[in-house]
């Protein structure tokens, strides 16, 4: 998302704390996320662009105040090293659209162990 008059059309279109988490790299207050406790069967797609990112059956409760999931849809996420803030972690960003979604780390409780910790505020469930 480095157009600036993509950035000006989802600035119109987002709200603030989007815009701040989507293209600014921020993150929401754990536990604030509106997706944290949801169990429908959906799929999970990039607010930005609508790119589906991760399938509801994929999701578990981390315990970390973030949804989490164990694996992404194919080709849906890109992957950054990312040592923004003095540590180093993963970004994830939409593959399509290349806005913010949260990190991934190797310590997830599932058979991948993976932890996709994602901020709601990132997402749309697909109907």
């Amino acid at each position: 998302m480095n157009d600036e008059r993509t950035n000006e059309e989802l600035k119109a279109r987002l709200t603030p704390e989007q815009y701040h988490v989507l293209l600014e790299k921020g993150t929401e207050a754990p536990g604030t996320g509106k997706y944290l406790y949801e169990k429908k069967d959906r799929t999970c797609d990039c607010v930005a662009c609508n790119n589906p990112l991760f399938a509801s059956s994929a999701k578990f409760d981390s315990g970390t105040g973030w949804p989490s999931f164990d694996q992404a849809l194919p080709g849906a996420i890109k992957e950054i090293k990312d040592i923004s803030i003095g540590m180093s972690r993963v970004e994830t960003v939409c593959a399509k659209c290349g806005s913010h979604l949260g990190h991934v780390f190797n310590d997830g409780l599932t058979a991948t162990g993976k932890r996709y910790c994602m901020n709601s505020i990132c997402l749309d469930l697909n109907p």
